[in-house]
């Protein structure tokens, strides 16, 4: 098998000791971090007294840099990407590379660990058995792309920023009703963890 080119680490997602023994050798080993956010990933690497060059890749450069860094791996150089918080390319840049990478023939290798998504359905005590993620919902159209998933018997998992989080509530009471129930995971693994549970309507 060929040498991995480009490793996918999940960081911790609030708790810096959320973090795998093999995500923490991968980060020590590899040539290149590519962050979201150097400044976030610079804090998680000095807790864990890992010494290693950064490099910026976000929503905003993806497009200019792929071209660039798949010469790179092609030329043997081993990266790891990470987002801020999670496990990369859920709801966050990294989809371009990694198809870009292995469309030429370069090795992508994932690291399980954390990821916001899995955590809060594991503490909500809604069914697990069949979920859909929504991630981010459009600002503009949220109420139509709400209505496209009403019937769906499973567990619906969104994202959502604090500061819209009300707006998100007032478009899933007009559009799934008061009846339905409810679990809002924020600071999940951190010091003021909140899950709040109840009918749409009671929240």
């Amino acid at each position: 098998m060929e040498p991995t080119s480009l490793y996918i680490i999940p960081t911790p997602i609030g708790n810096l000791e959320d973090i795998t023994l093999r995500a923490l050798r991968l980060l020590n080993e590899v040539d290149v971090i590519l962050a979201e956010d150097t400044r976030t990933t610079g804090v998680l690497l000095k807790h864990h007294q890992i010494s290693k060059s950064l490099m910026s890749y976000h929503v905003f450069n993806e497009h200019k840099t792929v071209a660039q860094l798949i010469e790179r791996f092609k030329n043997g150089e081993i990266m790891a990407l990470v987002s801020d918080a999670g496990t990369p390319l859920i709801s966050d840049p990294g989809f371009r590379l990694v198809r870009a990478a292995r469309a030429a023939g370069l090795v992508v290798e994932a690291v399980p660990g954390a990821s916001a998504l899995t955590a809060a359905l594991s503490v909500s005590g809604l069914p697990t058995d069949q979920f859909q993620f929504l991630g981010f919902l459009p600002a503009k159209g949220r109420a139509t792309r709400l209505a496209e998933v009403h019937q769906y018997p499973g567990t619906l998992i969104l994202y959502e920023a604090p500061h819209r989080i009300t707006s998100l509530l007032e478009s899933v009471l007009e559009v799934l009703g008061d009846d339905r129930e409810l679990v809002i995971c924020r600071e999940l693994t951190k010091l003021y963890e909140q899950v709040a549970q109840g009918l749409v309507g009671e929240i």
